[in-house]
């Protein structure tokens, strides 16, 4: 009887303890999401964030890399990983932000920004048509293959390759219509310094204001069937010193885009004329020994195509071509016999597969080629040879939103 009474007690005991500890973790829980501590993340900072986009823009591939046919090998490689934050901090002010890690981390001369970044701007809504954008900003300077976003880009053609594409100024943006809009940016003209681009150049100083002016068109017709995107920029680089003659680059991109059901065609004219060789490919061609420095009157064009058929739900069949031609119209040298240099070929067909419909990811399989052919003038007279280049991919592309 008495043991009975000693184990009923000690189970009382044991549910009295229980039930204690219940009531004091109980209630410690309680304080910690109430009264005690207060939340990491503001009530008011969480109604903000609804108006932030955090974007990881990748694209990363398998490759095996080939050269004049020949097999060179293989590697995984991040072609592109640009990390993007932008959003509305007022309901009149909007700011974009976007790296890119596979760049350069060096702080640019002229801006004072790293190379790597694309943006660092404030946007202010002065109507709601009507925009005006402070910072480091894309070029507005037209054509659809570089209004996509660069990591759904296999390979660019030879001007957008070797341009400074985002630069430091100001720019306004009006909706005249509904389907029309215009904008006009003023910009740096460079990120780096006259003497980094050219290097010194004895019969020209750089330009006290190297900047760019660019006007563009954005259309939308036969209800948004057809869209257009084009534009004019000149930029200043330099003035010449015997008579102050401004030396600079006028240059034209009309890009136009077709798109039904199935099928989206796009393509591009570009056209850049070049009193100092900005481009750089002609310069670069003619060695050191000839002429070491950049050459001058330069014309650079292009003629740019990307085909998307949709054949099934989820697959797409897409095709890029492109072709690049570099004139030299100087008369510098004696023995020049033509204008052209060199002609570039450009080839990307791949198969693209979504396997998200609420999720803007693919993965692809394609092949990237490239042909560059000079002109008998430059591989007599400069030594320039021929080539092909090809690689093989298989990997994924993504502008991935995580918040």
């Amino acid at each position: 009887m008495k043991k009975s009474t000693h184990t009923l007690l000690k189970w009382a005991g044991i549910l009295l303890v229980s039930f204690q500890c219940s009531v004091v973790f109980g209630q410690s829980k309680q304080e910690d999401t109430s009264s005690v501590y207060s939340s990491l993340n503001p009530l008011d900072k969480q109604t903000r964030l609804k108006n932030i986009d955090i974007i990881m823009n990748q694209f990363f591939n398998l490759r095996n890399d080939f050269e004049n046919g020949v097999y060179t090998g293989s590697k995984f490689k991040f072609e592109q990983f640009r990390l993007e934050i932008k959003g509305y901090v007022h309901e009149k002010v909007y700011f974009r932000f976007r790296h890119r890690y596979t760049s350069d981390f060096k702080p640019a001369s002229v801006d004072k920004i790293i190379k790597g970044v694309d943006f660092a701007y404030l946007r202010f809504d002065l109507t709601k048509r009507t925009q005006l954008t402070i910072g480091k900003t894309f070029a507005d300077w037209g054509g659809i293959e570089f209004d996509l976003n660069p990591v759904l880009i296999y390979e660019y053609s030879d001007i957008i390759e070797q341009a400074d594409n985002f630069l430091t100024g100001v720019g306004l943006y009006h909706q005249v219509t509904p389907n029309h809009g215009l904008s006009f940016q003023v910009l740096n003209s460079r990120t780096g310094t006259f003497v980094e681009l050219y290097d010194s150049i004895p019969t020209m100083t750089a330009a006290k204001t190297p900047m760019a002016g660019v006007v563009n068109w954005r259309g939308r017709l036969f209800n948004g069937k057809v869209n257009t995107l084009w534009s004019y920029s000149y930029f200043l680089e330099a003035q010449r010193i015997s008579n102050g003659q401004n030396i600079g680059k006028h240059y034209i991109a009309l890009g136009n885009k077709f798109t039904s059901k199935k099928f989206d065609v796009s393509y591009d004219f570009k056209w850049s004329n070049e009193d100092l060789d900005r481009t750089g490919i002609i310069s670069n061609t003619i060695p050191d020994n000839l002429y070491n420095y950049a050459v001058e009157n330069c014309l650079y064009y292009s003629h740019w195509t990307r085909l998307e058929y949709r054949f099934t739900e989820g697959w797409q069949l897409c095709f890029d071509g492109f072709i690049d031609f570099a004139d030299w119209l100087n008369d510098l040298d004696p023995m020049k016999t033509e204008n052209r240099i060199r002609t570039s070929y450009g080839f990307i067909p791949t198969i693209e597969y979504f396997p998200w419909e609420d999720l803007n990811f693919k993965f692809f399989f394609g092949y990237v080629g490239r042909v560059y052919d000079y002109s008998d003038y430059a591989t007599s007279r400069f030594g320039a040879q021929d080539g092909n280049t090809g690689r093989i991919i298989l990997g994924f592309m993504s502008p991935l939103q995580v918040l």
